[in-house]
């Protein structure tokens, strides 16, 4: 299950690709993770789909990434007693914590939390920015408000705050339920929803510890104005553009997203870029000619990951789309310009001996043009600074521990194997080269470079760069 591409691929599942069959013809068509929405479905729907991709892992024995996303907190408007209003430019609106089904003068919004945070010209956001709000007063349990913008508002729509930091932790009680049968089940990945502050972080990684890796959802713009903090915490981070683009004015998003790439890719820390990627997929079998380009965007810049959502989860055609983003990406790859784009936004190493270690392996694949790098790692640290530097030829990063490859399974460039610990430097070339033809990475009488850390079992002490000539050994 060799992929000829470096980007990966994180698929939805949903009620669309609920299956067996399903889930593995989307493994072979080309996701390489597979996200559990918990903002949907039940514990025994999840856990059976877990159980299927753990299946097809063991049938095919290629170790695959599954991604528990939590829903995180989810600000709403109360009911209507007709169930609907219309609201009209310039009226007086107000939004408070009676539960009193609500009118067109009035609807509840029992969250104080907001209140807490309000502010006279505060602007409030219903239902993805289709009706938006002005605060001319407020108090504890209040907002008397101006529509701005009309429109009608329905039971239980959708509040966003944009441009407030509120005061509440991105973790429910759903998620802290979730997250605890998420990590009981073995998920590799976690995905923080509604993340504001680095503070967020903290408490997550309380909860989680070292049995997954986070991935920080950068859906508020709040985060955005501490992202260099929020990314050094997170493992990993999502361009969660669906949430980001209600409460930001679109022009602003591509910047944004660039930007995100850009100081994730810095700090090695693998980037996802998700929402509405191919999005008319979900009734076409063929995307639009933007959605093809907005992908391809995302790999010329450099991204680990393209998502699909809906797509994947509940379209009329998942095993297109993702047959169809793994041929953009493919596509993308093949461009000499995509390995320019790359080599130019590079950025400097960090003054360590693992950077300076795998600085030294991008430049020695530059030069030799080895058929592959292969990087000993006991936790992934090796890999994603090997994977931080984009070289050009694939990595092949072998690890004694079956997670650590499916969480590699996200990062760029990395092809992970499970093997045992090995003894010495011997052992690990004669073990490197063996896999790499095994693998069909390298063929005898080709290079590989091997980066390992000496002592071997020691996490993040990555001190050694080896060259290695594949031998015609028995395999």
């Amino acid at each position: 299950m060799k992929r000829d591409r470096k980007a990966k691929i994180l698929a939805t599942l949903g009620p669309a690709s609920a299956s067996d069959e399903m889930i593995r013809a989307l493994f072979v068509e080309g996701a390489d993770v597979f996200r559990l929405n918990f903002s949907h479905g039940t514990h025994s729907d999840h856990a059976r789909r877990y159980e299927s991709i753990r299946k097809i892992e063991a049938e095919l024995n290629r170790p695959i990434g599954i991604l528990l996303d939590l829903q995180g907190p989810k600000l709403r408007v109360g009911t209507f007693a007709a169930g609907k209003v219309q609201l009209t430019a310039g009226a007086s609106f107000r939004l408070d914590l009676d539960p009193t089904p609500g009118d067109a003068s009035r609807a509840p919004l029992l969250h104080p939390e907001i209140f807490a945070a309000l502010e006279a010209g505060t602007e409030l956001l219903i239902d993805d920015g289709k009706v938006r709000l002005r605060v001319d007063a407020c108090g504890p349990d209040f907002a008397q408000t101006t529509v701005l913008v009309p429109g009608p508002v329905s039971d239980r729509k959708g509040v966003n705050v944009p441009g407030v930091v509120l005061p509440i932790s991105p973790l429910t009680e759903k998620d802290r339920k979730d997250l605890a049968f998420g990590l009981e089940l073995g998920v590799d990945w976690v995905a923080l929803s509604f993340v504001q502050r680095p503070e967020d972080l903290i408490e997550a990684r309380k909860l989680v510890g070292d049995k997954a890796w986070i991935m920080a959802k950068l859906e508020k713009p709040s985060a955005i104005e501490q992202l260099e903090e929020i990314i050094e915490l997170a493992d990993g981070v999502m361009v969660a553009r669906g949430d980001l683009g209600v409460e930001l004015p679109p022009e602003q998003l591509p910047q944004i997203q660039r930007r995100i790439v850009r100081i994730a890719r810095r700090l090695g820390k693998p980037v996802v870029v998700a929402t509405q990627m191919l999005e008319s997929m979900i009734e076409s079998p063929v995307p639009t000619r933007a959605e093809a380009s907005d992908v391809a965007t995302a790999i010329y810049d450099g991204v680990d990951a393209v998502m699909l959502s809906a797509e994947s989860a509940s379209g009329k055609f998942p095993l297109e789309a993702v047959s169809m983003m793994n041929r953009i990406v493919c596509q993308v790859e093949k461009d000499p310009a995509y390995r320019v784009g790359i080599d130019a936004t590079h950025t400097p190493a960090q003054t360590t001996t693992q950077d300076a270690v795998c600085y030294a392996l991008r430049g020695v694949a530059e030069v030799i043009q080895p058929a592959a790098t292969i990087t000993y790692t006991e936790s992934g640290f090796t890999a994603l600074r090997a994977a931080r530097e984009r070289p050009t030829t694939p990595i092949l990063s072998l690890t004694p521990h079956f997670s650590s490859a499916r969480r590699l399974a996200m990062v760029w460039g990395i092809h992970a194997i499970p093997f045992g610990q090995v003894s010495g430097i011997a052992d690990m070339v004669m073990l490197a080269t063996q896999v790499a033809r095994r693998e069909t990475f390298a063929q005898p009488g080709e290079n590989v470079v091997i980066v390992a850390g000496l002592p071997f079992g020691r996490t993040g002490s990555t001190n050694l760069l080896h060259v290695a000539r594949v031998d015609d050994v028995t395999l």
